[in-house]
């Protein structure tokens, strides 16, 4: 991995992406970063879900699975350190300041909870429904982004979020038609409205991730990037690793898995292969964001919502209701009016940006020409 090329940090570019990147380097990791991307994000809630339906009952085993891969971090962070000192063999092994280190502890604690909502909710509803309400996670960011970091909002943000309002009311006056086996009404519309809170308190991080950045006051490379994942993703898997002793769940993984459909060993197996299959969900969103941009990572996600819909259906005999149908409808029509919106955007202000590098150019060729 060639990062020595955009791991060198300007503390005169507050908050802006290193660009010293070759093209070659830079397809690649847009490649990397999208495979990535797209498999956690489609085996990520099919494994947690796998988890529940062979018999696992331990919600804070769950939510703890979703950022435990947080040391495979540490390979990309050695292998990129390890060509930084190829290059200066005084170069420091991590950019992290204390401030960001400090926010980076805010944000992984609410990741934390959040996981554990989402656990919550994933134990009581099919997957094609919790993938579908995580969807709204789009609406809440856009109200977070437009109160935190003063993102306005647009004709196509307001469409998308009356869209994926609307689909979600759909599903939650209709939800008595889908429920897993033995889960009762009551904890079916617990886990629900579980979900929407999970969306709704990643709608607030991202923003939050956002405005750390600005205020970062150094340049943000993708080394920094990952570090501030680790973090996260450390202090995440802290907050529900003192949810699982408080609930003695440690003490009974190993009763669960003897007890467990597919035997003890494919219960180790489930286990082991979500958290490493969630932390390429993570890993792959943060790279996305920082070789693309968010537009394209919200794609990915929208994209990859009808397979999991599909793979629940053929996997664990899920029903696909009609009003599931609808729902999953406005939910892409509203994630496409959003991603146009974010597409019409950056092209004005990249036209923007060409006219005013245009005019400068005039302005000093009259000069020159004085």
């Amino acid at each position: 991995m060639e990062t020595a090329t955009i791991d060198q940090p300007d503390n005169n570019k507050k908050g802006k992406k290193n660009e010293h990147m070759s093209k070659g380097l830079k397809r690649t990791l847009v490649i990397l970063n999208c495979v990535l991307l797209a498999v956690g994000n489609t085996a990520g809630p099919l494994l947690s879900r796998l988890y529940f339906h062979g018999g696992g009952h331990r919600q804070w085993l769950s939510s703890f699975l979703e950022t435990a891969g947080w040391p495979i971090i540490f390979i990309p962070l050695i292998i990129s350190y390890h060509n930084r000192r190829k290059h200066d063999y005084l170069a420091k092994p991590y950019f992290m300041t204390p401030r960001i280190f400090a926010a980076c502890t805010i944000l992984g604690l609410l990741t934390g909870l959040d996981d554990f909502l989402y656990a919550y909710g994933l134990a009581f509803l099919p997957v094609s429904t919790s993938a579908l309400l995580i969807s709204t996670q789009l609406a809440f960011t856009a109200l977070f982004a437009f109160l935190i970091v003063k993102q306005k909002f647009t004709p196509f943000s307001i469409n998308a979020v009356a869209l994926l309002t609307v689909g979600a009311v759909i599903l939650g006056l209709h939800g008595s038609t889908d429920r897993p086996a033995n889960v009762t009404k009551g904890k079916y519309f617990m886990g629900f409205f579980l979900t929407l809170g999970a969306a709704a308190l990643y709608g607030f991080v991202l923003p939050m991730v956002e405005l750390t950045y600005m205020k970062a006051k150094q340049a943000i490379t993708y080394t920094l990037v990952m570090e501030m994942q680790l973090v996260m993703g450390f202090f995440a898997t802290l907050f529900c690793t003192v949810g699982m002793l408080i609930n003695k769940d440690f003490q009974a993984i190993p009763r669960e898995a003897r007890e467990y459909d597919l035997g003890p060993v494919r219960y180790y197996v489930v286990l082991v292969c979500s958290a490493i299959l969630w932390q390429c969900f993570f890993l792959g969103a943060v790279g996305v964001v920082f070789t693309v941009h968010t537009l394209l990572a919200g794609v990915i996600i929208a994209v990859f919502i009808p397979v999991i819909e599909v793979f629940g259906v053929i996997f664990f005999q899920e029903v696909f209701s009609s009003e599931k149908g609808v729902a999953l409808a406005l939910s892409l029509w509203g994630l496409a009016s959003y991603s146009y919106g974010e597409y019409r955007e950056a092209k004005e202000k990249e036209r923007a940006r060409v006219a005013r590098e245009l005019e400068a150019t005039d302005i000093v060729g009259g000069l020159n020409g004085v």
